[in-house]
């Protein structure tokens, strides 16, 4: 059986899908699956060995160049690839309008939630199966029982894994135990202050940890820099492409992070991993781990360095 999977964004969901494919695995081998992805998180989809095809969606930008013959051109090149696939069911994962749009470029039978799980409800009008699975779930396991449905399995939702690889990358990376810092995210109001990623980074080289940081703007440059500036014993990683940033993290001893979709990807890779949550709620997407933690900086609630690296070495101990 040949299965085109849907999840085009953000980088969150993507990783979230990814112990769903697991179970399928696991429980009907003989599946194999390709996967339809906004292009700038096609490389984190390839960190799955068991992902053929991987076919890059551009809807973002193609809904800024709407009178661009271009973006036609390229969207008439993905309906093409999808239909060529000869996909025997596709599994939109997503339950939005857009994803139930490349869904429909397929030409296949489309699998998702119904109208009453789905992110989007008129998104079920477009689907050929349709399965009811609980809203007040986490992200992960609402993935894990559609596939199950979807697919005719049991899943084990006992076991949480990922099934990712680390890839080689290039991202130059200390001896010794190595703590990432991913301090950058979407929204200013998610960002820890920098005094605080200071102090926690001050505390780690007092721990013996080597930190490392990295980012990919100008905002996040500054960040960056003035930590390493208080810091010198950080290294600042260059920008950097998304597979050796992803390199970086598989590699580290602990990851430390704010809400983005990297402290997702330390935590899928089974590393011990604090996430810190500013202002918004980890409950049904946060990230998840058997060695992940998540600590919430809101209103009053002081998260301290001090308790962000004790808390980081604790998980660092699991499992040992």
């Amino acid at each position: 059986m040949k299965v085109l999977i849907v999840k085009t964004s953000s980088m969150g969901d993507v990783i979230h899908t990814f112990p769903a494919v697991q179970d399928a695995l696991r429980s009907r081998p003989a599946i194999s699956f390709d996967w339809c992805v906004e292009e700038p998180f096609a490389s984190i989809v390839a960190l799955h060995p068991a992902i053929g095809a991987i076919h890059k969606v551009a809807l973002r930008r193609w809904r800024k160049q709407l009178a661009s013959p271009a973006t036609w051109r390229e969207g008439r090149t993905l309906r093409k690839a999808l239909r060529a696939g000869r996909y025997d069911l596709v599994l939109d994962a997503q339950g939005l309008l857009k994803s139930a749009f490349v869904a429909k470029l397929a030409g296949a039978p489309i699998a998702g939630f119904d109208k009453a799980s789905a992110r989007e409800p008129s998104a079920a009008l477009f689907y050929d199966q349709r399965y009811g699975v609980p809203r007040d779930l986490h992200a992960i396991e609402r993935t894990r029982r559609l596939f199950a449905l979807a697919l005719g399995y049991e899943p084990d939702l006992s076991i949480l894994d990922s099934g990712i690889a680390v890839p080689s990358g290039h991202a130059p990376i200390p001896a010794g135990q190595v703590a990432t810092l991913l301090h950058g995210t979407s929204r200013e109001d998610k960002k820890w202050p920098v005094q605080e990623w200071i102090a926690t980074t001050k505390l780690l080289v007092s721990q013996g940890f080597a930190p490392v940081t990295t980012w990919s703007n100008d905002k996040e440059r500054a960040v960056a820099e003035a930590i390493g500036k208080a810091v010198p014993e950080t290294l600042v990683i260059p920008k950097s492409p998304l597979s050796d940033i992803a390199g970086l993290i598989g590699r580290s001893t602990l990851v430390i992070g704010a809400d983005t979709g990297l402290t997702h990807l330390a935590a899928a890779f089974g590393l011990p991993t604090v996430a810190i949550f500013v202002t918004t709620e980890p409950g049904l997407t946060g990230p998840r781990g058997q060695r992940a933690s998540t600590l919430i900086a809101q209103g009053a609630t002081h998260v301290t360095p001090q308790a962000v690296v004790e808390e980081a070495i604790g998980l660092l101990k699991l499992n040992r």
